[in-house]
């Protein structure tokens, strides 16, 4: 990954970094997230000088403790230390006090005088949210004077459940690595850590009564490189927490206001466990900690008695560890084929009279007494758990909460049944995903793509519910699953800046978002990244390109703006742009073939080059219609997507394909006069684990009046085996020259897809890009 743009010389170049003395360098209370109400005064300011003592009430250990946050990070922007004293008020002072009339605990008011500041809430967590927020406004400018002007801030988050997901099952991580995790969390004012334990790759916390579960499960004989590509390297991998470790992690962040929510995920991803205990399995095994991605078919044995005291041994420990009130029980991705031909889990089936119906299978039932099973224990035990959306599948558990990942639909169903709903939609807040388009020169990831922006515009509560229903959802996070994040710097790396970004959804009210507003405001955040040693990636201060096809004109329109309006400078021939190339100060207006590359020139260092390739064939940049629906989900820009000249890659979520679902694509180019032509080539992105699919069939009509066409080629394609590939599949079609004025190209979707694959007979996605008339 080449990074050419040096972040920290540009922040001294907007004057955010400081190392005169005699310099005075001014506090800006517009932070990340953005406070719900900011007053600047127009009083005498504070000056942040040596001598000012931190204040807090004398007897109060946790005020103890956030004065000594509060020091610690002002002496990191600041160098100067700054004395401790406990009492109730204070000249030349930053007192830190509790009462603050306020319904919301996490509230807080923040005022700044010129004799002193002030933070009060009503509860030492109010209080450390207050401090989050002076710290973020004030530079990091070592030697410098500070000047906070007069102000009041009153602020309270929109959200009580700010969530992060930590998956350490796949990749493991150290303990000071966790808590890095957990004091990256508190710059961002997040308040829960669901810290994902066990999967199929890896059992990752000592349970006495089981000690092979780290014995043996915590340890796969080597991994799989790459996508499940069939090799391995060869080098064992493993690591686990004691519980002791684990005590110490929830210490650490319960005194920074994060509630740590274990999962011990069942009774699917269980192959580990599995490998240490197959007599738990439907099978008997032997099994092995998995080595590869995904999810094994290897579960719990639903039939066997003695599952359910396992689950109720490995949750007493758990609760012995973690004094949260929620614990999450996983209940996702768990395959029924052991159960479906396992006869004890058959004999479960019949004796409880299990039955299938039009929503759920006899198995999915089974799996809903499991779910019903771990809620009651934990319920008797004062305890309440979470599941992932499929706990929905054979009804849902009677307290359970619902932790909504595919998409929103799982969220939306439980809120209508009254039940609580975290919102975590892959569509936004998978932080596994890629966050460019540009994928070749990124880190893997496990695909999809998620910028910062579409991070930012998401909105936690559904139009759909009514305001009584939307009560419901009363938390949102973003997850990290780590198959593709061996290093905690890449897990950083993957996070921010778009936990900045998540932050405002769950701390700022919508109506005070703007994204626009949220970039001007990120420098100064990111300042703070470079002082905490952060890995961040940065995207953000490369050039953005919007490029939209305008068909009065016949050329591909381009906008290039950057972060901070620094100067673009381009080229069209695909040589490497510099400071002597073209500056780019207004819409560029492409018109034939050629490659567009384009840097910010900063005396900082240079931005990375966005790269494009445009190519023209007939259809190019002409209006086009969809007679038939685009999927919603995937919809991007529409039909003009494929006529833009730009060729996605084997990404289908770039926003460079679009999507059919449940109906073919059946498009109509208008070309504007009578053109003679005699191909026409389409391409399709197949991802068939995501039930993305080739096309069936391909057919090209002909029109003079855009009403009346004749068929002039067409062809079917064969449904997909197990063994084809993924990736970009192409089909063009010849046909003796026809002159006409429009084109309809129709390609039919993939309606029933095959046995082999699990979501048989269901219909498959169809991703589509460019077609190509010549």
């Amino acid at each position: 990954m080449k990074q050419t743009f040096k972040v920290a010389g540009f922040l001294a170049l907007t004057g955010l970094i400081a190392s005169c003395k005699s310099e005075q360098k001014l506090a800006d209370y517009q932070v990340i997230p953005l406070p719900q109400e900011i007053a600047v005064l127009q009083n005498n300011p504070f000056i942040l000088g040596g001598d000012v003592k931190i204040i807090y009430p004398e007897g109060n250990e946790k005020m103890h403790k956030n004065a000594l946050f509060l020091a610690e990070y002002l002496k990191k922007a600041t160098g100067k230390d700054f004395a401790i004293e406990t009492g109730t008020e204070g000249k030349n002072a930053i007192v830190l006090q509790l009462g603050l009339q306020s319904e919301n605990p996490e509230a807080y008011q923040l005022k700044v005088g010129s004799e002193g500041i002030t933070i009060a809430a009503p509860s030492e967590a109010g209080v450390f949210y207050g401090i989050q927020t002076l710290r973020k406004s004030i530079p990091v400018a070592v030697g410098a004077q500070i000047s906070l002007p007069a102000a009041e801030i009153n602020d309270y988050p929109r959200f009580g459940y700010r969530g992060v997901h930590f998956d350490v099952a796949r990749h493991f991580f150290t303990v000071d690595e966790v808590k890095s995790f957990i004091d990256m969390m508190t710059l961002h004012n997040m308040n829960r850590m669901h810290w994902h334990l066990t999967e199929d790759q890896g059992w990752r916390l000592e349970i006495k009564k089981y000690p092979k579960l780290t014995e043996i499960g915590s340890k796969r004989t080597e991994t799989v490189i790459g996508r499940n590509s069939g090799k391995y390297d060869g080098i064992p991998y493993g690591g686990f927490y004691t519980q002791e470790q684990a005590k110490e992690i929830v210490e650490y962040a319960a005194q920074r206001y994060v509630t740590v929510i274990p999962e011990i995920d069942l009774p699917g991803h269980m192959q580990a466990a599995l490998a240490a205990y197959p007599h738990l399995g439907c099978t008997g095994g032997p099994y092995e900690v998995w080595r590869e991605w995904g999810v094994s078919d290897n579960v719990l044995c639903a039939g066997n008695d003695s599952t359910l005291t396992f689950i109720d041994d490995i949750l007493t420990e758990v609760m012995e560890i973690f004094p949260s009130s929620y614990i999450h029980i996983g209940g996702d991705e768990c395959p029924k084929t052991q159960w479906e031909k396992c006869p004890k889990c058959q004999a479960r089936i019949k004796s409880l009279g299990l039955k299938s119906d039009d929503k759920h299978s006899k198995e999915e039932r089974l799996q809903s007494v499991i779910i019903n099973h771990a809620e009651k224990f934990l319920n008797e035990h004062g305890r309440q758990i979470i599941g992932w959306d499929e706990i929905l599948e054979g009804g849902l558990a009677p307290n359970a909460t619902v932790m909504s990942w595919r998409g929103e639909a799982g969220g939306i169903e439980a809120a209508k049944q009254k039940h609580d709903v975290l919102m975590t939609p892959n569509t936004y807040l998978y932080f596994d995903y890629y966050q460019t388009k540009d994928v070749d020169n990124e880190p893997l990831a496990i695909g999809g793509y998620l910028p910062l922006e579409r991070v930012y515009s998401y909105e936690p509560m559904p139009a759909s519910l009514t305001p009584e229903e939307q009560k419901y959802i009363v938390g949102v996070q973003a997850n990290h699953w780590t198959e593709y994040m061996p290093t905690f710097a890449q897990v950083q790396y993957m996070a921010l800046p778009r936990w900045a970004a998540l932050s405002e959804i769950q701390w700022t009210m919508p109506a005070k978002k703007n994204y626009q507003d949220f970039l001007k405001r990120l420098p100064r955040l990111i300042e703070l990244y470079n002082a905490e040693g952060y890995n961040y990636a940065k995207h953000v201060f490369d050039v953005t390109a919007e490029f939209n096809p305008n068909p009065v004109d016949g050329t591909l329109d381009v906008k290039l703006s950057t972060l901070d309006g620094a100067p673009i400078h381009y080229t069209l021939d695909g040589t490497e742009p510099t400071a002597s190339s073209p500056v780019c100060d207004s819409i560029l207006k492409i018109k034939e073939n050629g490659t567009l590359q384009a840097v910010a020139i900063r005396s900082a260092g240079n931005s990375r080059i966005v790269s494009e390739k445009v190519v023209f064939s007939k259809s190019s940049m002409k209006s086009i219609v969809a007679n038939q629906p685009i999927n919603k989900q995937y919809e991007f820009n529409g039909a003009p997507t494929l006529v833009d000249g730009l060729k996605g890659n084997g990404n289908y979520k770039t926003g460079r394909w679009i999507a059919f679902y449940k109906n073919d694509m059946d498009v109509t180019i208008d070309m504007q006069q009578r053109t003679e032509i005699a191909c026409v080539e389409i391409s399709t992105c197949v991802e068939k684990g995501d039930w993305v699919f080739d096309a069936r069939g391909l057919s090209i009509e002909v029109s003079e009046d855009g009403k009346n066409f004749t068929k002039v080629a067409s062809e079917d394609y064969p449904a997909m085996t197990a063994a084809d590939r993924n990736g970009i599949y192409n089909h063009k079609l010849t046909f003796a020259p026809v002159k006409a004025r429009y084109v309809k190209v129709v390609a039919l979707s993939e309606q029933s897809i095959p046995d082999w694959h699990g979501g048989m007979g269901k219909p498959g996605f169809l991703f589509v890009d460019e077609i190509t008339v010549n």
